[in-house]
C-alpha cells in the first residue's frame, strides 16, 4: 500500500538531505513532500536537489499549519510524520513506523526513541504523546480541524482525537533513533526560549478549548 510521507521543516538543512535519502530507498513510500515552514537557509533547495515535492511557507506558521499544507497536496491514504531533525534514521525505523497501519493492526502508530540518547530517549518515555515520528491513516489527521493553530501540539492533539474516537494506537521502539535538540541548534539561551514556546503550545493544546476541534467521529 503507497503511503506518503510529510516532513514539516524549519531551518533543517544539516539533517533533511539524510532523511530524505533513507525515505528513498523505502519501496512503499509514493511521495516525500517537504514543508519549508518558512526557511531561510538551504532546507528547501536540498529537498528539492533530492527530487521531493516542495512546499515553501513565505513564513514560518508552526508545526500544525505546515503539516495542514503537505496533507492537501499527499495522495496515499497512509500518511507517514517525521520530523526533520533526526539523528540516526534507517530504514528499519520506517518499515516499523508503517507495517502496524498497512497490515490493518492499527490506525497509528508512534514512534518512541530507544537507546538513542539519554536526553532524547528520557523526554519520549515521559511523555510518547508528544512524538513526531508517526504513521496514521489521512482520514484520521484530515477529520481534525483548526490543526493550523495547534503548533507543536499537533501530535498532543492527535493523541487525544485517537483516545477520544478510540482509535487503535500501537507505540514502537525506534532503537538508536535521536534528535537534535533545540539547545544544539541554537544555542543555550535561544534554545531554551524556544522550548518554552513549543511546550506553551503543547500546553495550550492540553486544555479544553473552543479553537482545537474536530469534525466529528470518523466511524
Amino acid at each position: 500500500m503507497p503511503v506518503s510521507a510529510i516532513i514539516p521543516a524549519f531551518n533543517e538543512e544539516k539533517t533533511i538531505g539524510e532523511i530524505i535519502k533513507v525515505l528513498a530507498k523505502v519501496d512503499t513510500i509514493e511521495e516525500i513532500i517537504v514543508v519549508s515552514d518558512g526557511s531561510r537557509d538551504r532546507t528547501a533547495s536540498i529537498a528539492r536537489e533530492l527530487g521531493t515535492t516542495v512546499i515553501e511557507l513565505p513564513q514560518n506558521m508552526g508545526k500544525g499549519a505546515a503539516i495542514k499544507k503537505g496533507l492537501e497536496v499527499c495522495k496515499s491514504d497512509i500518511v507517514l510524520l517525521l520530523d526533520a531533525d533526526l539523528i540516526g534514521l534507517r530504514e528499519i525505523h520506517i518499515r516499523k513506523l508503517l507495517e502496524p497501519v498497512i497490515k490493518n493492526q492499527c490506525d497509528m502508530t508512534v514512534g518512541v526513541f530507544n537507546g538513542g540518547r539519554i536526553s532524547t530517549d528520557l523526554a519520549q518515555k515521559i511523555a510518547p504523546q508528544l512524538s513526531g515520528q508517526r504513521a496514521v491513516r489521512k482520514s484520521i489527521i484530515n477529520n481534525m480541524e483548526y490543526m493550523e493553530k495547534a503548533g507543536y501540539g499537533i501530535e498532543v492533539t492527535l493523541t487525544r482525537y485517537a483516545k477520544r474516537e478510540k482509535i487503535k494506537v500501537i507505540e514502537v521502539k525506534l532503537k538508536y533513533l535521536s534528535h537534535v535538540t533545540k539547545e544544539e541548534k541554537y544555542g543555550i539561551i535561544n534554545g531554551f526560549n524556544k522550548r518554552l514556546k513549543m511546550y506553551w503550545e503543547i500546553y495550550k493544546c492540553l486544555r479544553p478549548t473552543k479553537r482545537l476541534k474536530y469534525k466529528g467521529s470518523i466511524k
